[in-house]
């Protein structure tokens, strides 16, 4: 039973993390501070026994957690035998108390209501001692019999008063039981540890390595995300159960944050919230893939969209701000601040997933909205438009209200315009999107290409860089106006330096690279001749990167036909041609001219047989798909223009007749 051990192996070490949580919260210096004693020595000396019993928690929680699975179950049998046989002494007792009470020392069947008090105890204490001797899965019932000697005493008539003696006698018989027990067993977490070191040292690898295995084996073998998720739901639940007839009457968001902050009180707490933030940045992250993909979308296993930058980013906030040490309230307002990033980081992640659907929906030239075969297609493209549309809507409105709300509880300063702006963005980016999207379907209602559309793709997304640049400098003039004239410190000054470099440098950097590569590549097409349209109709073909019929085209020197956008974002990449990687660059000869002899262009029909067929044996890397394979109703590799101005595509711009390498590299420019 897999699914069983695995669950035990999760809820059988959360009571080690929760009394190291309650050591950790225990304010031994004050306890200490208040204790009393008739003289110094004995002063020290119950300091010494207090500190030594912290400690000593501490080891022993540690090495619970730790224990192996079969271990820690052995040791939980083992408490729970010991409760039971505390049980079983405490009925005893009370039943000695019981006789001692009603004065009856005589018979037992001479005496009905005697009579029926001893078999009731000893029932009980047949039961107890025999499920002590089933846990423990031995057959020497005896061991765990020493609490039925005032039972069996009483049976012959033994005196009242003897029966008390015999209670003690019997529980200290129980606990010598233990304490040999206890003895036997000492040393066994340090021989499992001993046996653990050996098999790692074992390994003939390095010290790093060994270390690097002994932590995955410890991660995956105690499942610490989910340990420590539990654990800090357990924390959550005690804490939601306490403050809900004290901070219930303040509002639901109120109680909320204030259960979430007295669960980061201690590091161990911390943790357990940054797994259990990744895991619901993880679960919004894949309810947004399922809902505008299906389950095929959840097959795509982005790192960065796995909830991990979402938990990342929340503990290291809290380690840098110190929110540990604060204080209840202060925490409370800080955790709220913390929550609100990683939530804003959450929805740029959403929106990073959404723009790619949302331009494939639009990009896309196997359309079923003009050409559909019945009403249930039309209603699904029309239900896949909605999903990323109403995606977009989301994207674009609520990162709007979350400012607004944020705003209402914060004064303006250098932080709250950080968090404003990082909405600003998302639904810049969003809106972007959007422009973008509505130019695809105002093409595909026309039925034809719109002319520049590449040039307006790639001024909708300058503009929208350009406006996210803006924000940026806006953010740091008013965070170093706001260091010079207002309160300066060290850690302002770092976000803003770090603000400065990747929001503003950067930026500024990749647009002017974007603008001097695309005036670049435009300078090469306008140098290269137009194919007239005698050699279009001679040439017949398709354009050999985007698989459409040329009604234009340019001609480099090497001879081939190309489209002057598809050519133009070719050379993005590589300043050589797609087909034959000859150079874009003008001939060294000025006389010579792009097109080759017409001997050349129009070679003799069997010669010209004999070289295609030469060339359809080469390898597949090498040649074009045939006609009837290239042409599609509209290209699906329909280009448009990047983040930073770069051309991208939205399915595979990526031209089938070149070689595996720039096919490559042109994914990654793009």
């Amino acid at each position: 039973m897999p699914r069983l051990e695995e669950v035990a192996n999760v809820v059988l070490r959360v009571p080690s993390i929760l009394v190291l949580d309650m050591l950790y919260k225990c304010d031994i210096d004050s306890f200490t501070d208040h204790l009393t004693a008739r003289t110094e020595d004995m002063l020290f000396k119950y300091k010494y026994v207090i500190w030594n019993i912290y400690y000593l928690g501490h080891v022993v929680s540690v090495v619970v957690l730790l224990l192996p699975l079969g271990h820690i179950i052995q040791l939980y049998l083992h408490v729970l035998c010991a409760l039971l046989l505390y049980m079983a002494h405490q009925i005893v007792r009370d039943y000695v108390r019981g006789e001692a009470q009603y004065g009856y020392d005589g018979a037992l069947f001479l005496d009905s209501p005697a009579l029926n008090r001893f078999v009731t105890a000893l029932t009980s204490q047949i039961i107890i001692s025999t499920l002590c001797a089933f846990l423990m899965r031995t057959r020497r019932l005896w061991l765990f019999s020493a609490h039925l000697l005032p039972l069996l005493a009483r049976v012959f008539s033994v005196p009242l008063d003897w029966l008390l003696t015999l209670s003690s006698v019997s529980m200290m018989i129980t606990a010598a039981e233990v304490a040999v027990f206890l003895l036997v067993n000492l040393f066994v977490p340090y021989r499992l540890a001993r046996a653990t070191y050996r098999e790692i040292m074992e390994i003939e690898v390095t010290e790093l390595y060994r270390l690097m295995a002994v932590g995955v084996s410890l991660w995956h073998g105690f499942a610490v995300p989910v340990l420590f998720s539990v654990f800090w739901f357990v924390l959550f639940g005690v804490q939601l159960i306490t403050n809900f007839g004290t901070t219930v009457q303040q509002g639901p968001l109120l109680y909320l944050l204030t259960s979430v902050s007295e669960c980061c009180a201690s590091p161990y707490s911390l943790l357990g919230l940054t797994f259990v933030v990744s895991y619901t940045a993880l679960g919004l992250l894949s309810l947004c893939k399922f809902y505008l993909g299906g389950f095929n979308a959840l097959q795509n296993h982005n790192v960065m969209h796995r909830g991990v930058t979402e938990g990342v980013t929340l503990l290291l906030l809290a380690l840098q701000t110190g929110l540990l040490d604060m204080a209840a309230l202060q925490r409370c307002f800080l955790l709220f601040i913390i929550l609100f990033i990683v939530l804003t980081s959450t929805l740029q992640s959403m929106s990073e997933i959404t723009e790619p659907v949302v331009l494939g929906l639009g990009a896309s030239r196997n359309r079923h909205i003009r050409m559909v075969q019945c009403d249930l297609s039309l209603l699904r493209c029309v239900w896949k438009h909605l999903r990323g549309l109403s995606m977009c809507g989301f994207l674009l409105l609520f990162p709007g209200f979350m400012a607004y709300k944020i705003s209402q509880f914060f004064n303006m300063d250098f932080w709250l315009l950080i968090l404003v702006s990082s909405c600003m963005l998302t639904s810049l980016q969003v809106t972007g999107t959007l422009l973008i999207y509505s130019l695809f379907m105002v093409e595909v209602w026309r039925g034809a290409a719109l002319p520049g559309l590449d040039e307006i793709i790639y001024y909708v997304n300058g503009v929208c860089r350009v406006l996210e640049f803006a924000v940026a400098v806006c953010v740091v003039a008013y965070g170093a106006w706001e260091s010079l004239w207002g309160e300066w410190s060290w850690m302002g000054a770092s976000v803003i330096i770090i603000h400065s470099y990747c929001n503003v440098w950067l930026r500024a950097q990749a647009g002017w690279r974007s603008f001097l590569l695309r005036q670049e590549a435009a300078r090469k097409i306008n140098v290269l001749p137009r194919a007239s349209a005698e050699q279009l109709r001679d040439h017949n073909d398709v354009c050999a990167i985007c698989f459409q019929d040329m009604t234009s085209a340019v001609i480099t020197y090497c001879g081939h036909f190309f489209h002057g956008n598809c050519l133009r974002k070719w050379l993005y990449v590589q300043e050589t041609c797609p087909m034959c990687h000859a150079s874009i660059k003008p001939s060294s000869n000025p006389t010579a001219h792009p097109n080759p002899p017409p001997s050349e262009q129009h070679p003799h029909p069997e010669s010209q047989e004999e070289e295609e067929e030469e060339e359809g044996s080469q390898g597949d890397d090498d040649v074009c798909p045939p006609e009837s394979d290239r042409k599609y109703s509209q290209s699906p590799q329909h280009l448009h223009c990047g983040a930073n101005g770069d051309s991208q595509s939205v399915d595979n711009p990526v031209p089938s007749c070149s070689s595996d390498g720039d096919s490559q590299e042109l994914r990654e420019a793009d």
